[in-house]
């Protein structure tokens, strides 16, 4: 007869199985995530640092961003339904909490030392002026228009799909062309109206 709480060796043996198909389990699991992850930066990395580049106008802080929302996803440690959106609206509220927090920096700055920290860099010599013209006047006309215009805009020149621009932007998927289209023409109106002056 056995006594109670000792285990009988044939016990440990079996009760080891499932143990060992759970870790099996659970590292081929991370593998996929891994591989599909892989896949995912692959894909989508370059379109969403650009997307946030021409939301910010600030190239390093996209990259920043961009990066920051991979590694939360990774960090996840699974993908979501709709990655691609899920990427992007966690870009965009990382976004949203760095501006918010720039303004609220500057704020506390005397406006001496605002206009020193602050102030855009150098154009490099291999811009050409008519070139660095376009871009203002790009930047102007983003800067103005409604933030769910300019968001609709660049996840659209960043070749999103309807789909997942409904998602990002919590939208109903059948408006999403009407939007486009009103964004659109509002683009091309606003940047009829800026001065030619740079």
């Amino acid at each position: 007869m056995d006594s109670p709480g000792v285990v009988q060796r044939d016990d440990v043996e079996t009760s080891q199985i499932p143990r060992r198909e759970d870790a099996a389990a659970r590292a081929d699991a991370a593998r996929r995530f891994h591989d599909r992850f892989v896949e995912l930066f692959d894909a989508n990395f370059q379109r969403l640092y650009r997307y946030l580049d021409r939301l910010s106008g600030e190239a390093e802080l996209a990259a920043d961003l961009a990066q920051e929302a991979f590694l939360r996803l990774y960090r996840r440690g699974s993908l979501p339904d709709a990655p691609e959106a899920w990427l992007v609206s966690v870009a965009m509220n990382l976004l949203r909490n760095t501006k918010s927090t720039e303004r609220r920096r500057r704020g506390l700055l005397t406006l001496n030392r605002g206009e020193r920290s602050h102030s855009d860099p150098a154009p490099s010599p291999d811009e050409s002026l008519a070139s660095e013209h376009t871009r203002q006047r790009v930047r102007a006309t983003i800067d103005r228009m409604p933030e769910r215009e300019r968001r609709l805009l660049l996840l659209s020149a960043e070749g999103f799909s309807y789909r997942h621009m409904a998602q990002a932007l919590d939208l109903n998927p059948a408006s999403v062309g009407t939007l486009l289209a009103r964004a659109r023409r509002s683009f091309r109106e606003i940047y009829g109206d800026e001065p030619d002056a740079p």
